[in-house]
């Protein structure tokens, strides 16, 4: 009889789609995942296809295939490049246009445009036909007889999600398909080392108790206290921080809490200090002269500026400075994971310890000026072993973190007043668009 297993399953590769799964007894299975199936879209309208858009950024060059959307980007990898063809009706036996004189695309990304001098007019309408693969996450499951079975989970384009557990089955390994591809690979096998992330518990003492004394006065006094968000897009969808202060309220009834959130899509803690005094951005205007008794920062923005040690220091000690002079305090918090690429990480497994040299520069101002922080990317890094690929919580491929990714970030707040990441409360329903108070 097979059980679950701290150190995780054996696991190798048996076949193209087979898995050979050793329990810790030394019990063999054979598991046959079955291949992603690719789904078409015929006739999709584009009333007017856009011309070649420019940029780096490959979801951003053309117009952007309905069936690889993934929020307001594309995923990368999902369509079957070969498929796509278009035509000036709908219909099978309509004769297409010719990629490279009337249009071009992005294989990779799924974004295509109309060529100058083609035979696609600038305000001529088209209809595109063509394959795609979503991911999807398959699980090995013990169920509760003992018997070894393999689940397939709900396939999307950006998130997929692993099957539902029924009571008293636990989950061995999560596969992962991540799109269109021949054969298994030994980077899709997530073995579930874990279930939850370790919480390190202290004496008893919050961290809060010494790092955020007059923010935790304020709670237990019932002082009003101004909580201000300030971010990027991320801080935008106003989803962190909210499931942080319903926590607050559930662990300090009596507490008074005004939330106030201040983010710009986008742009980085380097483009509020930047922005023109008097401008939307002003961060004098903004975040300052808001009065808060507490800030939380969340900037991902800033982990892909390039920036050096020196550079991120000194920005930071500014900050440092500007809110002591208000007389807030500052909790700071670290980036969650994103595309891996971006991050000069080649795999999702294995990623404990954020690579980015600004989570570390982070964690190294934090400690040595007895800042709060919240370090989300620590959590971020252990999804693997919880057989989580991190890049399936992005909604848009990308960067933009799900619910259960606010969740994590959450979490990592919710830890410096607790010292453990038990929300008492359900989490709110969750924004579909940014929400930027004014």
């Amino acid at each position: 009889m097979a059980t679950p297993h701290h150190g995780g399953p054996g696991l190798s590769l048996a076949g193209e789609w087979r898995v050979e799964l050793t329990c810790p007894e030394g019990e063999k299975h054979f598991l046959d995942v079955p291949p992603l199936e690719a789904l078409s879209k015929s006739d999709e309208r584009v009333a007017s296809l856009p011309g070649f858009q420019g940029g780096k950024d490959g979801w951003l060059k053309g117009w952007r295939l309905e069936g690889v959307r993934a929020e307001e980007c594309t995923m990368s990898g999902a369509l079957l490049p070969r498929s796509l063809v278009v035509k000036s009706a709908p219909g099978r036996s309509v004769s297409a246009f010719v990629r490279g004189s009337d249009y071009d695309y992005d294989p990779v990304w799924g974004t295509v445009w109309r060529l100058n001098g083609g035979a696609i007019g600038p305000e001529q309408e088209v209809f595109l036909d063509y394959s795609f693969a979503p991911q999807r996450i398959d699980s090995a499951v013990v169920e509760t007889s003992g018997r070894v079975v393999l689940k397939s989970g709900i396939p999307h384009i950006a998130m997929p999600e692993p099957p539902d557990l029924r009571e008293g089955e636990s989950r061995l390994v999560n596969i992962h398909l991540p799109g269109p591809t021949s054969r298994l690979r030994s980077e899709d096998l997530f073995p579930v080392l874990e279930t939850t992330y370790p919480e390190e518990r202290g004496a008893g003492r919050a961290p809060a108790e010494d790092l955020l004394p007059r923010t935790m006065r304020k709670l237990r006094v019932a002082e009003r206290l101004r909580i201000l968000a300030w971010g990027d897009s991320v801080t935008g969808y106003n989803r962190y921080q909210t499931m942080f202060v319903e926590w607050l309220r559930g662990r300090f009834p009596s507490a008074v809490i005004e939330l106030v959130t201040v983010a710009w899509l986008g742009k980085s803690s380097v483009d509020f200090l930047a922005a023109p005094a008097g401008s939307k951005h002003d961060f004098a205007k903004r975040v300052l002269a808001a009065k808060p008794n507490l800030i939380i920062s969340e900037f991902v923005n800033d982990a892909s500026l390039g920036e050096g040690e020196a550079e991120i220091l000194e920005r930071h000690t500014r900050l440092l400075a500007a809110f002591r002079d208000i007389g807030a305090e500052w909790i700071i918090l670290t980036p969650h994971y994103v595309r891996p690429d971006w991050m000069g990480l080649t795999s999702q497994r294995g990623i404990d310890d954020d690579p980015r040299l600004y989570v570390r520069v982070l964690r190294e101002f934090a400690r040595e000026n007895r800042i709060a922080l919240a370090d989300a990317s620590r959590r971020y890094g252990r999804l693997w072993r919880q057989g989580i690929p991190f890049l399936t919580l992005m909604e848009n491929g990308i960067n933009h973190p799900n619910a259960f990714g606010h969740r994590l970030l959450a979490e990592s707040l919710i830890s410096l007043f607790a010292g453990t990441s038990s929300m008492q409360n359900p989490d709110p329903q969750p924004q579909q668009k940014p929400i930027v108070q004014p």
